[in-house]
This record gives C-alpha cells, structure tokens and sequence, in this order.
C-alpha cells in the first residue's frame, strides 16, 4: 500500500472502507480526465474508442454502458463531471445533470431521488472535481506540519498547495457522505456503492504518467449482504472492467470483442485473483500534457 504521507480529513471514505472491501490494486486506463472516463463507459481502451487524447468524445458507434443497462431495466443517471466536457450526451444516460466540468452538490441528486418510480433499478453516477486543479482554498490544514512525498521540492509555495489539495480531498469525502446518506434512504434494498476516481493526482509523476501515482486509484465497494465488511482485495481491476461488471451482476450478457474484463467474481467472493497485469497508456495530448 502506498506511504500515508499526511493526516487526511476523510471520515465517509474510511466509513465506506470499513462497510466494504477496498482495492488495493484498482487502476485506471489512461491518467487524464476524459479518456479514463470513456474508458469505464464504453469497457474499450482509449485508441480503441476514440477518445485517446483529452477533451474528445468517443467514435460515432461505439456502443457505451448506459444502453446496455437500459435493456436490463435500468434507469442510467449521471450528475457532475462524469463523462467529461460536454460528451455526456454521446453515450445515452436518462439523466445528466449538475456541472458537467466546475463543481457540483449533491442537491439536484436528492431532487432527482425523491421525485423519480423507486421501484425501476437504478445506476446512477456522480463526478465531482475535487481535487482537480484549481483547489480551492486550504480549510484549515498546517501547511507547516504537512509530511511531504519525497519527489515533492520543500518550499513553502509547495507546501501551501499541497494544504489546498489535501482540503479538496476532504471537500470529495464530504461529497460521499451526503451520496451515501441519499442512498440509504432513497435508493434501499441490494445496492452496490463504489468511490473510486479517474486518475492520479496532479503532482510530479502522477497526472499524465503511467507511473503508480498517475494510474493507481483509490477504489472501494460496499454492498451489504454480499461484501464482508473491512476487507482488503488485492485483485488486479482496471476501470474499463466496470462496464462488463455492471452488466454481468445486472443479469445481462457481457458483451465480447471488449477490452475490459468482468470482476464480478471478486465482488461475490467466488475469486480472490482477477488480472495478471495492467495495460495503460498516454497520448500526450499533442505533447500538450506532459513534462519530464
């Protein structure tokens, strides 16, 4: 597991953590916004879905998962940033609303929860911002006491930032706490919540590096009755699998010829194992997003 290297505010992820099962070894496709995103919905790796370099929308045709669901029954729901920039619309949700790219509250999910049929199965996603540059002011971190990662130049500009990212963190565990609260009361019965996020942090050798801190995310899953509470997996999951994972546990059939790969198997504790390596890329951006 990586190094905690500062004192973290985030009391609903651990509670999450500690009603679930975390992913030690979850990661992402690609470590930029748009192209990771695409990624989940259409299970395909970017150079296979169009959407390769940042800000792009998939190619015409490649089917996306909220279609797939809707054929199982479900209403498909995403508010904020979720399938990035204005591309939301490109792949089928019954709903889209909040900021597609700025920042977002919880508030037009809790309308949308309490006016739609309760008994239609539901998916819905919710995409915050937090912590994506620009952070917003620090909400009462030391910068001074602050453990920094070694990669990390020790200045006190440095420092100051990294107190403003550490409080977007916080500002996204506040977020799930309130998504959390709404799913227990509007959304009962056998609901599967995961936290998870679209890439690394915007730091040296995270963002648009293929290293660890660009491409491994936090991911963890609670789903009562079936995930034993505080539990670990160190299964190998990448985000194009969640698309296959939802159809399957969805009682539907995976579709084939896709890049991503069902771990449903994981989540019913029938297998403790899943990939056997990861694959990840990065365009540049038209050498845009990179730097030594």
């Amino acid at each position: 597991m990586p190094i905690q290297i500062f004192a973290l505010r985030t009391p609903n992820m651990a509670k999450l953590a500690a009603e679930g099962m975390k992913f030690t070894h979850a990661f992402v496709a690609t470590p930029a916004c748009g192209p990771s995103r695409t990624a989940l919905c259409t299970g395909l790796w970017p150079a296979r879905n169009g959407a390769e370099p940042n800000h792009k929308a998939k190619n015409p045709g490649v089917p996306s998962l909220p279609p797939a669901l809707h054929a199982l029954g479900y209403e498909v729901a995403a508010f904020g940033k979720v399938a990035h920039g204005h591309y939301g619309k490109d792949h089928g949700f019954n709903v889209l609303g909040g900021n597609q790219i700025g920042d977002s509250d919880t508030v037009e999910v809790a309308k949308f929860l309490a006016n739609r049929d309760a008994s239609k199965p539901l998916c819905l996603f919710f995409g915050t911002r937090h912590p994506h540059v620009p952070w917003g002011e620090n909400a009462g971190y030391d910068a001074a006491a602050l453990k920094l990662p070694p990669k990390h130049v020790d200045t006190a500009a440095t420092r100051e930032q990294r107190a403003r990212y550490t409080s977007d963190i916080t500002r996204a565990d506040t977020l799930l706490g309130e998504l959390r609260a709404l799913a227990k009361d509007k959304v009962p019965g056998d609901t599967l919540f995961i936290y998870t996020a679209d890439h690394g942090g915007q730091w040296p050798f995270g963002k648009w590096n293929l290293y660890d801190a660009g491409i491994r995310i936090p991911f963890i899953a609670a789903w009562p009755g079936h995930l034993k509470p505080a539990t670990t997996s160190d299964a190998m999951i990448s985000w194009p699998d969640m698309l296959p994972t939802f159809i399957e546990l969805s009682g539907g059939t995976v579709p084939e010829g896709i890049d991503g790969k069902s771990f449903a198997g994981v989540l019913r504790g029938t297998t403790t194992t899943h990939r056997d390596r990861i694959f990840t890329t990065h365009s540049g951006d038209g050498d845009f997003n990179v730097y030594p």
